[in-house]
């Protein structure tokens, strides 16, 4: 697979794993069915004329099932870089899982470089919010970053 191809695939999957999260913590599927559900429904599907873009299904799977199984450590990780008196549960639900799947790569990726991390889930933001909560996300994951890859 070139370069591109892989990059663009990779930046589909972190959408999707983005939107499996808020999923997950909106309707409390469980993972192997939320898994499922996209492998079979979303991931380079057609949705009501909508074509998703073709994902990194293995990364994917990683980007969700690592963010599950690290659940409590990533969150304390980021609740450590809010502000004083933030909290997760203030956070709006789709930034929350940005900053964790961010966070999970910064965190258990180290096959991914820190620019490419942070770059791509500020992209990420940028497709749901204004300018001031990319650079929000930009901010905290570089926080992450300075913690668990010095």
């Amino acid at each position: 697979m070139s370069k591109s191809k892989r990059s663009s695939t990779r930046s589909a999957a972190r959408l999707a794993a983005v939107q499996a999260l808020y999923q997950r913590q909106m309707e409390g599927t469980q993972l192997h069915r939320l898994l499922d559900e996209f492998h079979q429904h979303r991931l380079g599907k057609e949705i009501e004329d909508d074509q998703y873009a073709e994902a990194d299904v293995p990364f994917f799977d990683d980007v969700v099932s690592g963010y599950a199984a690290r659940e409590e450590e990533i969150d304390a990780l980021l609740v450590s870089k809010l502000a004083e008196g933030w909290t997760l549960a203030r956070l709006d639900k789709t930034m929350l899982q940005i900053l964790r799947c961010g966070a999970y790569e910064l965190v258990a990726r180290a096959d991914i470089s820190t620019g490419t991390a942070i770059s791509e889930y500020v992209d990420v933001a940028k497709a749901f919010f204004d300018d001031r909560e990319a650079k929000f996300v930009n901010g905290v994951l570089d926080a992450v970053a300075k913690e668990v890859r010095s």
